[in-house]
């Protein structure tokens, strides 16, 4: 056995960070699907969580991924108050090179023959487009186009809570939760920080921006020509004067490299699992760095596909992404009362509504 397959079984059964119920691994070798299923919990209801699409280094990484990732949106939907728990699924691969209609209509049954324990919808290298052909296969799928009778594309309201989220932190990091004047660094301006960029221009902020997509950054500054474009990501958290930081892109992006060269006072963004490893909460409460956690100001998204299960109105799911302004106020106060990072106390309210729902 690998270090690497030892280390996947170790969170599975025997971590802190494991608990899960399920992992489905999934090969169609006609499409060349290779595909993982976590779900995390099912205690308040069906897994809900999207499918990446990402070309991981090896399988093991994509299982660890997997596992990762439903455990968040256990979390995420907790703490959103969805009657759901925590799955995702990753494809293996490079979906601009392997993206097929026959591989997600295979990606489409594995989902199904879970019979509803586990609801998909878009993510990272997934689109409004793909669900709309997995959901021939598959009934249990959300973020399908409006035409197909979805709620089309999540980003828009992942982007508007996150926005909350960051004007909450400001409201507790400087007592006013107007963005106006404020520095804000976005890393990765694709489907969620194109739109984040939008909201923190009109309420006054400077941006500056970054990707590793040289046609995102293009096509932001054809719409927003005065945002600032750096080269990478590590320019970015070194920029001087920067109040906000918000990664956009993968996870695992705040650790003991990163952390301490951080200029900003306030993390708050879109991706998923920011947090490299246990610990690094703390660190960044002992620079005096406010940290929003991840899973609770970008489940505006989640919120919205969950919607679609019963009938989506956008307005209705707006005015529901408007109150992680006062569930992230909520946090950093418990917290401060608790006396713990605001990332703890966020699961400790998340793993509370589990627990209450597990039957007895």
């Amino acid at each position: 056995m690998t270090d690497v397959t030892d280390g996947v079984l170790h969170t599975l059964f025997r971590s802190e960070q494991g608990g899960h119920e399920q992992v489905v691994l999934c090969q169609d070798r006609r499409s060349g699907l290779k595909a993982v299923i976590a779900l995390h919990s099912t205690a308040l209801g069906p897994g809900l969580g999207g499918t990446r699409f990402y070309p991981y280094a090896s399988e093991e990484a994509a299982v660890a991924d997997a596992l990762n990732l439903s455990r968040g949106m256990s979390y995420k939907n907790a703490l959103a108050g969805l009657d759901h728990g925590g799955g995702k699924a990753v494809i293996i691969g490079d979906p601009e090179q392997i993206k097929s209609e026959e591989l997600l209509l295979a990606h489409g049954r594995f989902v199904a023959s879970l019979g509803g324990r586990y609801v998909t919808a878009c993510d990272v290298g997934t689109y409004v487009a793909d669900m709309d052909v997995v959901a021939r296969e598959c009934r249990w799928t959300t973020g399908r186009s409006p035409e197909n009778g979805g709620a089309g594309d999540s980003s828009v309201l992942t982007a508007f809570g996150v926005f909350q989220g960051m004007r909450a932190s400001a409201e507790h990091q400087w007592g006013d939760p107007s963005l106006r004047g404020r520095t804000v660094g976005v890393a990765g301006v694709g489907k969620v920080g194109h739109h984040l960029v939008g909201h923190l221009l009109q309420d006054g902020a400077r941006v500056v921006v970054t990707d590793v997509r040289d046609e995102s950054v293009r096509r932001l500054t054809d719409l927003y020509p005065e945002v600032t474009v750096v080269a990478d990501t590590d320019t970015l958290i070194r920029t001087e004067g920067l109040d906000i930081y918000a990664p956009c892109a993968l996870g695992g992006v705040l650790d003991d490299v990163t952390v301490p060269a951080l200029t900003a006072t306030v993390v708050c963004g879109a991706a998923n699992n920011q947090l490299a490893h246990p610990g690094v909460e703390k660190d960044l409460a002992d620079r005096g760095i406010l940290y929003a956690p991840d899973y609770v100001v970008n489940a505006g998204g989640v919120i919205q596909v969950a919607d679609e299960l019963n009938g989506f109105d956008f307005e209705r799911c707006r005015a529901k992404a408007a109150k992680i302004f006062d569930t992230t106020l909520s946090i950093f106060a418990r917290a401060k009362e608790d006396g713990i990072p605001p990332a703890a106390a966020a699961d400790r309210i998340a793993e509370h509504r589990m627990a209450e729902a597990r039957p007895r």
